[in-house]
């Protein structure tokens, strides 16, 4: 993958970004009216039987969103939630795609997906392409368009920043930085992922100057300049081990860590801080100076898929205005159809906006799809920090 189709992408993700936040701000107006009245999601022509196998990420499909299909179509619909990429990407190898439909590979990852080929491409006619954000569905187009085929299409976006329990410290989108982890205070109580931790790290030594990185994209360059980089993060990662509580790997163990296993404060993704803020836990989520880490997971399709019909159903639900809306509510990631941020609730706009105050959308990180070198080599980095 060329630099420049690399940053292509990032910048795609970050524009989509940009434009759903100033939407909010607006409260919807520039898509308000016009999609409101969006078309039928399935027609009723559909077949009112048939089954679907998801290879999905585990908290990305809240409920209503498989009852609500079902219901529609008559679809029965299985689901295999994994929490990362390398678990989902080690079930496809392993299989070679059998047993599952459909898979949702994250947008930086389209070099592994396309040199492991478990993949086939859509045919884009049964896709109802046009009822995406452009920005979004030109991520999937610049990073996942092969001779001249697509094989990714956009669910939802999100990012990765700092989180908190409010109730028991105070921060400001002012002083907000990945560096605020590794405070004094917040010894024994931090929580993160460790691949994670390491850029966060890197962000903040590249903004106060420690570690000049062009905010890590360097690291993207070749092998040799990604481990003149990482050698400096992870000797700065290890002398920072006192201050871990738990390293999280899903959804589930992030949410417990704040509210069970005694962490104050964590390099998190959006979704599980979020969530847990709308049930009414003293969690906040927020964008530090450096910039939230922002990604985009969409759908692909398996060569052993089975059940293809019902698959493109199954999209053009989840691209429709409704479906895209009710993925972000309760996930408390962000939609990618038109018109989907007049649906959500007065709530979620309040947190996407206490999320990304100010400047904090135009400051987005995408992250760069990664050649597959980069890949192993960031795991091999992340072991050594957890063992440590």
């Amino acid at each position: 993958m060329s630099t420049r189709k690399t940053r292509t992408s990032a910048e795609e993700t970050a524009l989509a970004a940009r434009r759903f936040g100033r939407r909010l701000m607006l409260k919807g107006s520039l898509y308000g009216t016009a999609l409101a009245l969006s078309p039928a999601i399935v027609s009723d022509a559909l077949s009112s039987s048939g089954t679907l196998s998801l290879l999905n990420w585990d908290d990305e499909l809240p409920d209503p969103v498989i009852p609500d299909f079902e219901k529609k179509t008559g679809i029965k619909v299985t689901m295999t939630p994994f929490s990362q990429n390398e678990e989902q990407i080690n079930k496809l190898q392993a299989t070679r795609g059998a047993g599952f439909d459909l898979c949702q590979p994250t947008h930086d990852r389209a070099q592994q997906f396309e040199e492991i080929d478990v993949l086939q491409p859509f045919d884009e006619k049964q896709l109802a392409l046009d009822g995406l954000l452009p920005s979004m569905i030109k991520t999937s187009q610049t990073s996942w368009t092969w001779k001249g085929r697509l094989y990714h299409v956009p669910h939802c976006w999100g990012t990765e920043a700092i989180s908190w329990r409010n109730d028991l410290t105070k921060l400001s989108y002012a002083n907000l930085s990945y560096g605020t982890l590794w405070n004094d205070e917040y010894r024994g109580k931090v929580q993160g992922r460790p691949h994670s931790l390491l850029l966060g790290i890197g962000l903040w030594m590249d903004a106060n100057g420690k570690l000049p990185s062009n905010r890590m994209l360097d690291a993207y360059k070749d092998e040799a300049t990604m481990k003149r980089i990482y050698d400096v993060l992870l000797r700065e990662a290890i002398a920072r081990k006192p201050w871990i509580k738990q390293f999280w790997d899903s959804a589930d163990n992030t949410k417990s860590g704040f509210m069970s296993n005694g962490v104050v404060i964590g390099q998190t993704w959006d979704g599980p801080p979020i969530s847990l803020k709308k049930t009414g836990a003293p969690v906040t989520f927020m964008a530090p100076k450096e910039g939230a880490i922002s990604w985009l997971d969409g759908w692909s399709m398996t060569k052993a898929a089975k059940n293809v019909a019902q698959a493109y159903e199954f999209l053009k639900y989840c691209h429709s205005a409704e479906g895209s809306a009710k993925v972000a509510e309760g996930s408390g990631y962000n939609p990618v159809a038109k018109g989907a941020d007049t649906l959500l609730s007065e709530k979620a706009r309040a947190i996407f906006q206490e999320a990304y105050p100010k400047d904090a959308v135009d400051k987005l990180w995408a992250r760069p799809v990664e050649p597959s070198w980069f890949a192993e080599l960031r795991t091999q980095y992340a072991e050594k920090f957890k063992a440590a």
